[in-house]
């Protein structure tokens, strides 16, 4: 079912006439989100202000990630190094302008380079750069904050100084989420900023629409894929590469298959013998191979090993995304119930991984490992136990296996979708649907693509830099942390 308001706020005169009688109504911005493959230059002209506070270290970096993405850089007054800007300016054809003369047009972005911050005093910084600016932010803005990463700041001052931007950038994603605006913070450990470029460019870019009020690091904790991290390749990443996605017949699985054939990806896709008729549609459509498997059956694990070895000669990238919800309170749940959810959503994945990363197994080195969380793994939900102790078992799980595999230069992250449009949300109550929809700093339901976007970054090479990590694809939702 369709979100009335969201597309009642499409309508120009419709949102006037609210908004000039005072009905108490939420109307929530309609999000820019991408349509087709990747782009060489996925911030072509837009207009992005950029800052720093004294003692930043990342204007090398931002100068030549933005002029690349063909985005036209505007210099902020105060402590930033415009020689970079200048520099990357010359050399890709994007001389950056000043704050001063870039006119009242509304902005794309705000990237603002913190990791500077070594006290509390220094976060007046924030202030400065944001106050002035923020208001000329654009619908489906981005706001990007650089920190620190935690581990590399000894001093208590600093440490609470870099913590401070995570409240923050929450707070911030609040204020600009009735725009369709997002707000992100990236911590960058010392020795990883050529790992930055890559995050930087997904979330400025209108790939991640719905992620919003996520803190996310980016270190050198997975090795280089081949030795060396080398060249990124910004259009059809995933060429050449395998992909075994779980879950593939619908919903998120099915447009989660889509955008990695988009970019060059031979995807596997797999689902019960009982979605072979939907499972084989999908597969047909991309150019798939399907496999049928009940990812609860203990010899799942072997044949999905198996025919992966055999059939094609082994994986690079592995997407857990099947999962199931048998809600009950606590007290009226059967124990079947509870031993089913927590099988398929936790313990088929564990099983299902270890025979995949197993000395002789199909999983590559250079790989990537993500698994589909829950908010409700965060958060907890009435009627959810085992669903969310399942959830939260993915977290454990991603956190413990991701140091594990880093030696191969494999990562392992975590997505923890919020309410996203599917069928299964289509028949939850209507009340509760609207409240579901609501309660996040952009005001809507994010839609499958949405989950796909984030799965496809963390798929490519360029996602070498983000292991270990629990990013909420939610919205921004008001539950959990």
């Amino acid at each position: 079912m369709s979100d009335f308001l969201l597309e009642l706020s499409k309508n120009p005169n419709a949102r006037k006439l609210i908004q000039t009688l005072g009905l108490p109504i939420p109307l929530p911005q309609a999000l820019e989100r991408a349509r087709g493959p990747w782009e060489e230059r996925p911030l072509a002209d837009r207009r992005v202000v950029v800052g720093s506070t004294l003692g930043g270290k990342l204007s090398p970096v931002l100068a030549v990630a933005l002029a690349s993405a063909g985005a036209e850089p505007i210099l902020a007054p105060g402590w930033l190094d415009e020689a970079p800007f200048k520099a990357a300016g010359e050399a890709y054809g994007r001389p950056p302008k000043t704050l001063e003369t870039a006119g009242d047009k509304p902005f794309w972005a705000l990237v603002f380079d913190a990791t500077g911050i070594a006290d509390p005093a220094g976060l007046r910084a924030l202030y400065d750069y944001f106050h002035p600016i923020i208001g000329q932010l654009g619908r489906s803005g981005r706001i990007v904050i650089l920190g620190a990463a935690l581990e590399d700041v000894s001093d208590p001052a600093a440490v609470a100084a870099q913590m401070a931007l995570d409240g923050f950038i929450r707070s911030a994603s609040k204020e600009v989420g009735r725009k369709g605006a997002t707000a992100n913070l990236v911590r960058v450990d010392g020795d990883a900023h050529g790992r930055v470029a890559p995050l930087l460019r997904y979330l400025l870019s209108n790939r991640a629409a719905f992620v919003t009020g996520q803190p996310i690091r980016v270190s050198l904790q997975a090795a280089p894929a081949n030795g060396s991290d080398g060249e990124v390749p910004w259009t059809r990443p995933l060429e050449g590469k395998v992909v075994l996605v779980t879950g593939a017949a619908r919903g998120i699985g099915a447009a989660t298959v889509r955008l990695l054939a988009a970019e060059g990806a031979r995807v596997v896709c797999l689902d019960r013998p009982a979605d072979d008729a939907p499972l084989s549609q999908i597969a047909r459509e991309i150019g798939g191979t399907p496999i049928l498997a009940d990812v609860s059956d203990p010899e799942a694990p072997a044949k999905i090993a198996a025919e992966l070895l055999t059939r094609l000669g082994g994986v690079d990238v592995v997407v857990h995304n099947a999962g199931i919800t048998r809600d009950k309170t606590l007290a009226k749940m059967k124990p079947e119930l509870w031993d089913q959810t927590i099988d398929v959503n936790l313990g088929a994945v564990t099983r299902i991984t270890a025979a995949l990363t197993a000395k002789g197994g199909p999983m590559r080195d250079g790989g990537r490992i993500i698994c589909l969380s829950s908010v409700a793994g965060i958060a907890g939900n009435m009627g959810q136990t085992n669903y969310a102790a399942s959830k939260a078992g993915i977290i454990g799980f991603v956190r413990a296996l991701a140091p594990k595999l880093a030696a191969r230069g494999i990562t392992v992250n975590a997505i923890a979708p919020g309410f996203i449009e599917t069928r299964l949300t289509a028949a939850i109550p209507v009340v509760i649907r609207e409240v579901g929809r609501r309660l996040s700093a952009l005001g809507q339901g994010g839609l499958p693509e949405d989950i796909g976007q984030l799965v496809t970054f963390l798929s490519s090479p360029g996602a070498q830099g983000v292991t270990g990590q629990i990013i909420r694809d939610c919205g921004g939702a008001l539950i959990g942390a």
